[in-house]
């Protein structure tokens, strides 16, 4: 057996079991770890097709850019389990 079907393999089942992770999580925050997996392994396949310059993009964009979007989305926008547990005893 070929060892880039190999990669080519292990690599396809990160990246789908991460992107499923993503919808199913319940936790925002891990839902976003999750994508940020699932796109650095889109920049791994890209570099298996000998796209360097896309996958440095995609690592650049995406990861870097789009994923730390959604990061201090999620951090400003999550409430406080002690801010919630407040309110409903007042």
């Amino acid at each position: 057996m070929n060892y880039e079907l190999i990669a080519f393999a292990l690599f396809a089942l990160l990246t789908l079991a991460s992107a499923v992770g993503v919808v199913l999580m319940q936790d925002p925050w891990h839902s976003a770890l999750l994508l940020g997996v699932a796109l650095l392994s889109v920049a791994i396949h890209y570099v298996m097709l000998a796209a360097e310059f896309v996958a440095m993009m995609q690592v650049l964009v995406y990861v870097g850019g789009v994923l730390v979007l959604i990061t201090f989305a999620v951090m400003l926008t999550q409430r406080d389990e002690s801010d919630t547990d407040e309110v409903v005893q007042a």
